[in-house]
Parts: structure tokens; C-alpha cells; sequence
């Protein structure tokens, strides 16, 4: 038998069962592709949002115990967390006690937080000069990434304030679901938590920040 007969014969069944399945190949590559390249799989996510799908769930943790009728308030919060910036500058708990705090923990290759990074952009924008109001990306892989994350924003064409852990985190801002969004109130108990990805690019978590900033 002619070798190169019978490759010519493999070839051709090879592709009248790729004509057949065209369909599913397709799908099969984008499926594959949003499955192992991240910024694909955001993007999808993205579009998600764009509709109006993945809005943060506002509901503001009061800083009053319940039923306590002589409506004394919750002492303040004595969490232990540093974090470093890429010039080395240090800033933990204590020192943004008196401001509302909005923390969003991610990673470079977390899908979800890239997705939602463009409506924190936004979110960013709307608050950065309010003196009231700390605005922090926390990338917990740790400082070691930074040449990476430096890439990455300049990439999206982002400048959003980013610090990375510098001690432990504690369990009640952040237990493993990226990305997680915190905001505390000015005497740094935990006001509110997101639990995975939102849309930050709405007036309504402007107006919930000035609510927060309004409680103490």
C-alpha cells in the first residue's frame, strides 16, 4: 500500500470529521480559551456587568448592637493588619482610624477582580479627593508581584492606589474569596462585605460611603 495514499486518506477523514463537529470545536476552543486565559474570561464577565448583572449588595452593617435599646455604640475595632506600598511606605489600621475605609483584595489572575477593575476606576475617581474617604487596592500575592502588578496597571491603564499585605490578614476582612471588598467605618469596624465580584461604577456606592462617613 502507497504510505503516502493512506496519509492523503487520513487527512481527508480527519477533516470530514472537523466539517461535521465544526460546531462543537468551536465551542470547545472557547470554552478552553475562557477557561485558561484569564483576561478572556474577564472580559466575558465584563459584559455581565455592562448589563447590569453583579451589583453590590448594599447593606450597611450598623455599628449599633442589636436590641440594645440605650443604643450604645460598638466600641472601636482593634484589628491588627499592615500593608506596604512599592516605595516601601507602611500604613496599618490604626493610622486610618477617623476615615471610611473601602479595601477591594484581588489578584493578577483572578478573572473576576480584573473584570470589576475598571468600575473601581471609576468608584476611584468619583471619591479620591474626599479626605474622608481611603480608597485601597490590597494585591495579595504580596509585594514580591509588584513589577507584575506595575505592568498589569499600566496595561489597563489604571491608577488605582495599590498596597499588598506587610503582616497576616485578618480572617474577618479576607478568608480566600477573591475578590473580597470591605468597608469600614471611621472607628474601623467593618461596615459592609462583598463577597466576590461587582459593579463599583454606579452612585450608589458613592452615596453609601457618605451614609457610612455620615455615622460617626
Amino acid at each position: 500500500m502507497n504510505p503516502s495514499f493512506t496519509m492523503e486518506t487520513k487527512l481527508k477523514k480527519l477533516i470530514s470529521i472537523m466539517k461535521k463537529n465544526y460546531s462543537v470545536i468551536i465551542m470547545a476552543t472557547i470554552a478552553l480559551v475562557l477557561l485558561f486565559v484569564p483576561e478572556a474570561k474577564a472580559f466575558v464577565q465584563q459584559g455581565f456587568m455592562k448589563i447590569g448583572l453583579f451589583q453590590p449588595k448594599l447593606e450597611k452593617i450598623e455599628s449599633t448592637p442589636e436590641n440594645n435599646e440605650q443604643g450604645i455604640e460598638l466600641p472601636e475595632a482593634k484589628y491588627v493588619f499592615e500593608m506596604i506600598d512599592d516605595k516601601g511606605n507602611k500604613v496599618d489600621m490604626e493610622a486610618l482610624k477617623g476615615k471610611v475605609v473601602f479595601i477591594n483584595f484581588w489578584a493578577t489572575w483572578c478573572p473576576p477582580c480584573i473584570a470589576e477593575m475598571p468600575s473601581l476606576q471609576v468608584l476611584y475617581d468619583k471619591i479620591k479627593e474626599d479626605p474622608e474617604i481611603e480608597f485601597i487596592t490590597v494585591e495579595v500575592e504580596g509585594i514580591r508581584k509588584q513589577d507584575k502588578v506595575a505592568k498589569f496597571m499600566k496595561r489597563k491603564k489604571l491608577s488605582l492606589p495599590v498596597m499588598y499585605p506587610n503582616s497576616g490578614i485578618p480572617s474577618d476582612f479576607f478568608r480566600g474569596s477573591l475578590p473580597t471588598t470591605i468597608i469600614l467605618d471611621k472607628k474601623g469596624n467593618i461596615a459592609h462585605t462583598t463577597l466576590g465580584m461587582a459593579d463599583y461604577s454606579g452612585d450608589d456606592i458613592v452615596n453609601f460611603l457618605y451614609e457610612v462617613k455620615a455615622m460617626h
